[in-house]
């Protein structure tokens, strides 16, 4: 439970997210690489004085550290892809995932987006992920349950005929990127968790075009692709749950 003083400060390093998520859009374009988007992120969270919790960052499924500080996924792949030196092509479907933290506090956020002109398919799997983020922040309010917030994602997701990443959510978060209580993408109303005031969630969606939920990893051990090559969105908000409802904190 974070105190509203504790909240104040995750607002300011979800500020510095933000900004590094607008700098790597405003970046993004027909020929620059996932590395140079990293660079433009980097940037943004040194000159603020940040520091990357992605950097260095090692879980335990993972072989290796992460050697970025953004996940840049592309096309196929969900979430967590390493930012390397392959060119981005026009209608390219581009997720960043961001995080920063600033004396001593955590932000975390992603946006997708597509470089160019759109594919209609791509668009609304992105419009509908971004429903499905905004439809669980809805129900981030005192005295709610954790199911009510995956219940709400769930149903924007499976109404528009997308799959939902098997096995990965959302996240507490504080003075760590993640801490407890995990947030499912999928759940039932009125069960779970009780959701209290003070409660900060790192809300997730994964939607994957093809329907299906299941996925695979590649060799480098931590990019996660659909298993039947369709296309997936990935958008996050750090969301603080308060008397006055919930409050994002990592929006411009």
């Amino acid at each position: 439970m974070k105190t509203p003083q504790a909240i104040e400060a995750m607002a300011a390093a979800g500020a510095v997210v933000a900004r590094a998520l607008a700098a790597t859009r405003a970046a993004a374009a027909v020929g620059v690489t996932p590395r140079d988007l990293d660079a433009a992120a980097h940037a943004v969270i040194r000159e603020a004085g940040a520091l990357s919790p992605f950097l260095h960052y090692q879980p335990p499924f993972a072989p290796s550290p992460f050697p970025a500080v953004i996940c840049v996924s592309v096309n196929d792949v969900i979430v967590h892809g390493i930012p390397g030196d392959t060119p981005l092509r026009a209608g390219d479907l581009v997720s960043v995932d961001c995080g920063a933290t600033l004396d001593g506090w955590t932000g975390d956020a992603a946006i997708s987006f597509t470089v160019g002109a759109a594919r209609p398919d791509d668009t609304a799997l992105i419009d509908t992920t971004t429903a499905a983020l905004h439809a669980g922040i809805a129900a981030a309010v005192p005295g709610g349950r954790m199911g009510d917030i995956g219940a709400a994602i769930a149903t924007v997701a499976r109404a528009g005929g997308y799959g939902i990443l098997e096995g990965f959510g959302g996240h507490g978060i504080g003075r760590h990127m993640h801490e407890d209580p995990p947030v499912p993408n999928e759940g039932r109303p009125g069960r779970g968790l009780r959701l209290r005031e003070g409660l900060v969630l790192a809300l997730e969606p994964m939607l994957l075009a093809g329907g299906r939920d299941t996925f695979h990893t590649d060799p480098d051990g931590w990019s996660l692709r659909t298993r039947d090559g369709s296309r997936a969105a990935h958008v996050e908000h750090t969301v603080a749950i308060t008397a006055d409802g919930p409050r994002i904190l990592t929006r411009l």
